[in-house]
């Protein structure tokens, strides 16, 4: 299957001008006043009057707010990052609505992504140079690799992180290269020690991204916590521990790039555990240590790079039983703490690699998934109190008593 179109995000850091600087601070508070207005507008309006406000009507409101003493700097920043943030707090609402959200939050100046949403009637590019609305000059980027030939985006959003530094993310239309033909298949079974391996015995080191800085950051925070609340030296104490998660943060999203990149060129059929990761970081034993893996990210990557390249992509149901689960002959040993890396199967004798077996039997069950559909999966069967065998469940049973939406 051919590569599509699709809409990609082409990021880039870039230095602004003091004058470019002041207009999108400006701007990104304006963005965030803006959206807490209406945030409030739609609470009051539902609280009193049971009343669900539209996007029109919050346009209509950020009219009249601009034509208020108060409120008159709201007209000095461009309309369109303004008229956005409305778009965007609709959206939240009809995820909230749809059950599929929680409810919006407020934004918070010190918590929240300093960003802004600009649309093509509000920039400019020509050339390689991009100019955003009340900008004399282009944004000074730094290409690091180019936007694809002939295209031309269609939103540009500009964000500051806690670091301090400036990004310019363009929405394009593109089509992605594809990928060399195969049909090669893979299990991938995420772990810690390795970050993941593979059915083909291969294991991939997991680099521990956040371990390595570790008593660097301890060290920044610390100094931190010394500096009084409001001065100039804690805000620069902030920003240095702002560098250091961003150091960790850049180094895991180029790894897991690399890697995912590579595991989608290589194979036609990728298979992997369909993790809950946040039931998973209920247990506070492992919850920094499966944060800094990162799985929620490596499978997100997975999704959209697969899409992209014409490749295929199946998750397995979380309770199949792929580490318990003897790939030679099938038998299933019931108990297998996380301290045994190596097992032995008492009906046949084959001793298997933890890892490495449960990536075998995921690629086995994911082939026998894309050959019969969906919801196959090898059978469980566990001895009960009564004697009698129980077979986990191919779909969950009905919810009674709750509508679908």
């Amino acid at each position: 299957m051919g590569a599509s179109t699709v809409k990609r995000a082409f990021k880039y850091r870039f230095h602004p001008t003091d004058a470019q600087a002041a207009e999108l601070l400006r701007t990104f508070g304006c963005v965030q006043k803006v959206y807490n207005l209406a945030l409030a507008a739609r609470a009051e309006a539902w609280g009193v009057r049971r009343e669900r406000l539209s996007y029109g009507q919050t346009s209509t409101m950020l009219t009249g707010w601009k034509k208020t003493v108060e409120l008159a700097y709201l007209a000095e920043v461009s309309s369109v990052p303004l008229q956005q943030a409305l778009r965007h707090l609709q959206t939240a609402f009809v995820g909230f609505w749809g059950k599929r959200s929680k409810h919006p939050r407020f934004k918070s100046k010190r918590k929240s992504r300093a960003s802004a949403e600009y649309t093509r009637s509000a920039f400019g590019y020509a050339d390689g140079r991009l100019t955003l609305a009340k900008m004399a000059e282009p944004l000074a980027i730094v290409w690091s690799r180019p936007l694809p030939a002939g295209v031309e985006p269609s939103t540009v959003t500009v964000s500051r992180d806690s670091a301090g530094r400036w990004f310019v993310s363009m929405l394009c239309e593109d089509t992605p290269a594809p990928m060399p033909a195969t049909t090669n298949a893979v299990g991938i079974d995420a772990g810690l020690t390795a970050l993941v391996t593979l059915s083909t015995g291969e294991k991939i080191t997991n680099p521990k991204h956040e371990r390595r800085d570790r008593e660097r950051l301890a060290r920044a925070q610390r100094e931190l916590s010394r500096k009084e609340k409001g001065s100039n030296n804690r805000a620069k104490a902030r920003t240095r521990v702002a560098r250091i998660h961003a150091r960790i943060t850049d180094r895991r999203r180029d790894h897991l790039h690399k890697l995912t990149t590579r595991l989608g060129r290589e194979n036609q059929t990728l298979v992997i555990e369909d993790l809950t990761v946040r039931n998973m970081l209920k247990n506070h034993t492992l919850a920094r240590a499966i944060t800094d893996a990162a799985w929620r990210e490596l499978r997100s990557m997975l999704e959209y790079k697969t899409a992209w390249y014409g490749r295929k992509l199946i998750a397995i149901d979380r309770w199949f039983p792929s580490t318990h689960l003897c790939s030679a002959c099938g038998a299933i040993t019931d108990k297998m703490p996380l301290n045994v890396r190596e097992w032995t199967c008492n009906a046949c004798g084959t001793t298997h690699d933890r890892d490495e077996n449960a990536a075998v039997n995921l690629l086995a069950a994911g082939l026998a998934v894309a050959a019969c559909g969906t919801g196959v999966r090898p059978q469980r069967e566990s001895s009960s109190r009564s004697g009698r065998s129980v077979v986990k469940q191919e779909t969950p049973p009905p919810r009674v008593g709750i509508p679908s939406l």
